[in-house]
């Protein structure tokens, strides 16, 4: 087997590196979309919390005052 040269050899490197960028291009761009995703989730996620919240108050709103403690109450 006859030892490649130094060009052959970095020819190869350079091939592998563009492999290696264009895998990390697709990682990147499909950790991207997630991110938009959980983004666009989260989102959502505090509008309904937000609206929970909301409901819950008006319903605490609606129950009637307590009477102070007295101490024979206690």
């Amino acid at each position: 087997m006859a030892i490649p040269s130094p060009t052959d050899q970095i020819a190869d490197r350079v091939e592998r590196l563009l492999l290696r960028h264009a895998e990390l291009q697709r990682t990147n761009a499909l950790l991207t979309d997630q991110v938009a995703a959980l983004t666009q989730e989260r989102d959502s996620l505090k509008s309904r919390l937000s609206a929970a919240r909301a409901r819950v108050d008006a319903l605490l709103e609606r129950l009637p005052a307590a009477a102070p403690l007295t101490k024979e109450a206690e």
